[in-house]
């Protein structure tokens, strides 16, 4: 696994606890990529990055659907538990 090279950003706030899931669950990028598209959420493996690095805002729709594919709580995305 590559880790990341730069700083987070401070476009969201979910994006290093999708990380963390994500690696956690031993789920690679694109594998969350192709659940997400199966929720009806199309993004490409770069605003993935983004995402994850907080450096791209995430939209409602996308912050949902991250929430059931990793089987974690919305709430718990966005730190407030």
């Amino acid at each position: 696994m590559n880790k990341r090279k730069l700083a987070l950003g401070n476009r969201n706030l979910v994006g290093a606890r999708v990380t963390e899931t994500r690696t956690a669950q031993g789920i690679l990028q694109k594998d969350l990529l192709a659940r997400l598209q199966v929720k009806g959420v199309d993004i490409s493996l770069p605003a993935l990055s983004l995402l994850e690095g907080q450096k791209r805002p995430v939209s409602d729709i996308e912050l949902k659907a991250l929430a059931e594919v990793l089987q974690v709580d919305v709430r718990w995305l966005l730190g407030m538990i």
